[in-house]
């Protein structure tokens, strides 16, 4: 039968497979399994518990938590009603969270625990069409989830096919969930995904990577809240019927990649990152012997990985010199995943070449796509076996890509949502009257259809002598450097480009010793060597860069920007405006008495 809903894809996958791990999480210290049988039983007992509070086909239920098991429980027994759920980030604050409950109309609303409970009844009082909060976690006045499986059983013993009847009345037209986009001005807009357009997304992706098998284990830690983990580390998994593991949290990715040794993961640029900066931290500790291997290791690599994307065999020589490589060097950096990692997907923001080449060259392929909240979210990806650093790939079944006359991207097929609640005015100015939705990026598309993406169109600097920078490319090749850990470029009606620079402090620390150079954090970020430093690293880099694109000075703030500031979104790209804002004074100390 064919697959036209995303409960036609769950049944598929606890039905299909029966594996004695579909899910996997960590409890006590100890990880345990959720079996295909007690997934379907707990989906099942979630859904009819939900159908006896009242809860119905076209209700919206909020999913306020962390990713669990319980998170799929909870999403899967909401379509199966043919509601729709809204996944509400557990990092938002309480008024974030009242809007969202808000503007939805959520008549219930799933919580992990007793912090997040509290944010609910804090603005509880004011939604009246909030009846039920179901607790995941033992919580004083919520419904337990156990309680609501428990009459979920119940209503099961008297008609044990009740869900699947229920969602064999869901069409592919269906609202299936309402995403709300996390906006650096103004409210968030409520994504409205249909199950065409989450189903048709997951299973375009799936012909994209056939390699995906049912006895990989993928570990899920970005958040599920996200369409991006939605549909690479949950919905696609499903279908694959790989195992997912969830991660304890984002600190403990790297210790928990060692633990579950998944074959695949999908990220966001910043832990490709992270990972780099720790690598090479680790060579420039080691004696110079080793750092001579290493770089030895690194250009055999490159040769190889060159060959892979060019498609042709590396010879013998060279196949020689790569498994001594990687014998020495490359198994080192591939232990740190668990040493079964077949492949990393990289989306939700840019991900420089010089990190995809690097991992690339050490055997650890990351394919990069494209895609946002509104396109279910996937348009282009690089495929295993088709891959080109530097570009988002090629468009996946069905999708449609044009560049329209300023550079804009456009993409139109079934993955367009269906438009943004109860906000047709946003509606009408984001998808046109062909169909096409206007995604706000700005790119190209190679002699061979690969998307090149430049920047976003909202996001390009214009100088007051009318030169147009685009910042991301030139923020990205920094950031590749171990010595920066964040970079935002300014400069909009501005005669000259600078930058907003976090340092690596570990790296800095360092530095500033062996220089002789002592203080505080606060103190070393204002010392004006330190801050040459920093610039002359700039323009080492940027030399090649046209004269109004290259940056003419830096300011190096005193901490990391965080969610928890509001400074950067749950997928850790940068609120520009937020951050441009905050640090106004220091910025116009920059351009003070600048000609």
């Amino acid at each position: 039968m064919a697959i036209q809903t995303l409960s036609d894809l769950f049944y598929g996958s606890v039905d299909g497979f029966r594996k004695p791990e579909h899910l996997r999480y960590k409890q006590g210290g100890a990880w345990r399994a959720v079996s295909s049988d007690e997934l379907r039983a707990a989906v099942e007992e979630t859904a009819m518990g939900l159908a006896s509070l009242g809860l119905d086909k076209g209700d919206h239920v909020a999913i306020l938590s962390e990713n669990r098991p319980e998170w799929a429980f909870a999403d899967m027994a909401v379509l199966a009603l043919g509601g729709a759920d809204v996944p509400i980030y557990p990092s938002l604050p309480t008024a974030q969270v009242r809007y969202i409950l808000a503007d939805s109309e959520a008549k219930a609303v799933f919580v992990s625990n007793a912090t997040q409970a509290a944010k609910v009844a804090e603005v509880r009082g004011g939604l009246e069409g909030l009846k039920h909060v179901i607790a995941f976690e033992p919580v004083a006045g919520a419904i337990s989830l156990d309680d609501l499986r428990s009459r979920g059983r119940e209503a099961l013993a008297k008609e044990k096919d009740a869900v699947r009847t229920r969602a064999a009345r869901v069409s592919a037209s269906d609202l299936a969930t309402i995403i709300y986009t996390s906006g650096t001005t103004g409210d968030p807009k409520g994504v409205m995904l249909t199950h065409r357009n989450l189903v048709s997304n997951a299973l375009a992706a799936a012909k994209a990577f056939p390699q995906l098998q049912p006895d990989w284990t993928c570990l899920s830690f970005l958040p599920l809240c996200h369409v991006f983990e939605r549909t690479a580390g949950h919905n696609l998994m499903l279908h694959a019927g790989a195992t997912i593991a969830y991660a304890e949290s984002v600190e403990r990715v790297a210790d928990n990649m060692v633990e579950t040794k998944p074959q695949i993961m999908s990220s966001v640029p910043r832990l490709y990152e992270k990972m780099y900066g720790r690598v090479h931290e680790k060579v420039a500790k080691d004696p110079e012997w080793r750092q001579g291997l290493f770089r030895w290791a690194l250009s055999v690599g490159r040769a190889g990985f060159e060959a892979r994307v060019a498609k042709r065999s590396p010879g013998p020589l060279l196949a020689l010199k790569l498994a001594i490589a990687d014998r020495l060097v490359f198994s080192r950096i591939k232990e740190r995943t668990g040493g079964r990692l077949k492949l990393f997907i990289s989306g939700g923001a840019p991900l420089s070449r010089e990190i995809a080449e690097f991992f690339g060259s050490a055997d650890i392929l990351i394919c990069e796509g494209y895609g946002l909240t509104e396109t279910s979210p996937v348009i282009t990806c690089n495929r295993p076996d088709n891959v080109r650093p530097g570009s988002v790939g090629l468009p996946i079944e069905d999708v449609e890509v044009k560049i329209a006359e300023d550079g804009e991207i456009l993409t139109r097929g079934p993955h367009v949502m269906q438009g943004y609640y109860k906000k047709p005015e946003a509606t009408r100015e984001a998808i046109d009257p062909a169909g096409y939705f206007h995604t706000g990026d700005l790119g190209h598309v190679d002699a061979d259809g690969f998307l090149v993406i430049t920047d976003r169109k909202k996001d390009l600097i214009v100088t007051s002598g009318g030169k147009n920078i685009a910042p991301q490319p030139i923020e990205n090749r920094l950031k590749a450097n171990r010595f920066f850990s964040e970079v935002v470029m300014i400069g909009n009606k501005r005669n000259f480009a600078a930058a907003l620079v976090v340092p690596n402090y570990e790296l800095l620390s360092g530095w500033a010793k062996e220089k002789g150079i002592e203080g505080s954090r606060e103190e070393l970020v204002k010392k004006p060597e330190v801050v040459a430093h920093y610039l002359q690293l700039v323009r080492e880099m940027t030399d090649d860069l046209a004269q109004f694109e290259k940056i003419k000075k830096v300011a190096l703030l005193p901490k990391e920007l965080t969610q928890a500031a509001g400074e950067l979104t749950p997928t850790y790209k940068v609120k520009r405006r937020v951050v441009e804002e905050r640090y106004k004074d220091l910025i116009d100390d920059l351009y003070r008495g600048a000609a």
